[in-house]
């Protein structure tokens, strides 16, 4: 995509999400896949973006549950956040703000293969950009308003596998699992597969485009086994979230 059209989408984009005043050049690196700088079409893609992404992204989720979930334990709180931050979730965001008219990748990369992958991480590089060039309260209002509001109508269930498996771990064995992964296929396009252990016996392996799909595969294999020979095992009912109301007559108490 040529520069000056990217930057027109880039500008549709701040518009769309209501961000003002940032300068759209200093989000193109969000956008560029490892593959095509392998492929000479970029000189550095999102990764470094995407390792500050992902901080930023657990800090500002972490800070909103605790606010808005005042009666949700420890446990609950961590099987939120893994649903909200989970590849899957931040994948849809991505794509509903159509990320995929943006991303800059190499002619091997399959983005119909890798899209949950490649559209998280775009994702979490994009929040890094953002964080680097308006600063930490602009990024939390981001992804309060455009992630977690819209990922919050539709969660019914607190189901994230490996979160599940290692209460389940802890509970009954005081161990967490363990993982363990392989990977084959180059650099910019690999494929993860991991098995998973509880107190040390191989319950279930699974693979995907990224080791923490390969991950939650092989966690969402053990439950299936364990849900078979244990009945407690499920996922955790879900708290109610404060409202404005209780908020206004708790300060004025």
């Amino acid at each position: 995509m040529a520069g000056e059209s990217r930057r027109q989408r880039l500008r549709a984009l701040l518009k769309r999400v209501a961000l003002r005043g940032v300068d759209p050049a200093a989000l193109e690196p969000a956008f560029v896949h490892p593959s095509a700088v392998h492929e000479g079409r970029a000189t550095s893609s999102y990764e470094r973006l995407e390792f500050v992404g992902d901080a930023i992204l657990g800090l500002v989720v972490a800070r909103w549950l605790y606010q808005r979930y005042p009666n949700a334990s420890e446990g609950e709180l961590s099987l939120r956040k893994a649903s909200l931050c989970s590849d899957l979730a931040l994948a849809e965001t991505a794509e509903r703000l159509e990320f995929g008219e943006l991303v800059v990748s190499g002619g091997g990369l399959s983005l119909v293969r890798r899209r949950v992958s490649v559209f998280a991480d775009a994702l979490e590089a994009f929040i890094a950009a953002l964080y680097f060039e308006a600063g930490f309260e602009k990024v939390a209002a981001f992804v309060v308003r455009e992630h977690l509001t819209e990922r919050e109508k539709r969660l019914t269930t607190l189901d994230d596998p490996k979160t599940i498996l290692q209460e389940w771990s802890q509970r009954r064995y005081a161990v967490v699992p363990a993982y363990r992964e392989l990977f084959e296929g180059p650099a910019h396009d690999r494929t993860f597969h991991a098995e998973v252990a509880v107190n040390e016996e191989i319950l279930a392996s699974g693979s995907g485009p990224s080791k923490k799909a390969a991950q939650r595969a092989a966690a969402a294999g053990a439950l299936d086994v364990l849900r078979a020979r244990d009945e407690d095992v499920a996922p955790r009912a879900l708290s109610a979230p404060v409202t404005r109301v209780a908020r206004t007559r708790k300060r004025t108490a």
